[in-house]
């Protein structure tokens, strides 16, 4: 929706500024960091995704990752949280008629990935913690920028 604003001079409204939907909530190809707090939003654009981290990160931390994989994709109750006078009904339950009277649910593909990548971030914050692996992480961003392809739009 664009919407234009005016301003009175003298006995005339010339038009100061122009408001467009659809251009301010658009982005220009590539990664962008958007963050939304309390009485605003910030944007950053064409930022550098943490790609040496995230490789770096994913060998170190591969039993780690697993172990938050398994954890997020564990059965639950398909309502949780439960009581402690719930779970004991729930175990009585079972016992009078099975295993299969348990109600579980897994978790979504999404929210295991989201506890992988969690364990990821923490694994490579503790990596660039040493001065060499953040200089040859800001050493590694150099060189995928100047090896980086431009690709232009010819429209």
């Amino acid at each position: 929706m664009k919407k234009i604003f005016y301003e009175k001079k003298g006995r005339r409204y010339v038009p100061v500024s122009e408001y467009d939907s659809e251009y301010l909530d658009s982005f220009p190809r590539g990664d962008h960091l958007v963050s939304v707090y309390p009485g605003g939003t910030s944007r950053r654009f064409n930022i550098n995704p943490n790609y040496a981290a995230l490789i770096a990160a994913g060998r170190v931390a591969e039993d780690t990752i697993s172990k938050a994989l398994m954890k997020a994709s564990d059965l639950r109750p398909q309502r949780a949280p439960i009581t402690e006078g719930q779970r004991k009904a729930w175990d009585n339950l079972v016992k009078e008629f099975g295993e299969e009277a348990r109600c579980l649910q897994w978790p979504s593909a999404r929210e295991a990935c989201e506890e992988a990548v969690k364990a990821m971030q923490e694994e490579a914050d503790k990596l660039l913690k040493h001065e060499s692996v953040r200089k040859a992480y800001d050493h590694f961003l150099l060189m995928c920028e100047l090896t980086k392809e431009k690709e232009y739009d010819t429209n």
